[in-house]
């Protein structure tokens, strides 16, 4: 295996100018993305209380959006180790 010199990269007033404008712009859209989001979550929620439905939390839309329907554990000793009973 050939081996070098390490390469020297020198960072500029341009560069970093740019990526301040950049990461700027970012926050911007990621702002007026949040505030929609929220809009949206008030509409939908006052159409959900509307409905007369119980709270979800975020991890039950979640599953909800995705079709996931989560199975309840079975409890005990038993269901740590299989079918070994003591």
């Amino acid at each position: 295996m050939l081996r070098r010199k390490p390469t020297r990269l020198e960072l500029k007033l341009d560069d970093i100018e740019e990526f301040e404008s950049v990461r700027k712009e970012l926050e911007s859209r990621r702002k007026q993305r949040d505030e929609a989001e929220v809009a949206a979550g008030g509409e939908e929620a006052a159409a959900i209380g509307a409905l007369g439905t119980e709270h979800k939390t975020r991890e039950q839309l979640i599953n909800d959006r995705i079709g996931y329907k989560p199975q309840p554990k079975a409890g005990g000793r038993t269901a740590h180790f299989g079918t070994f009973e003591f």
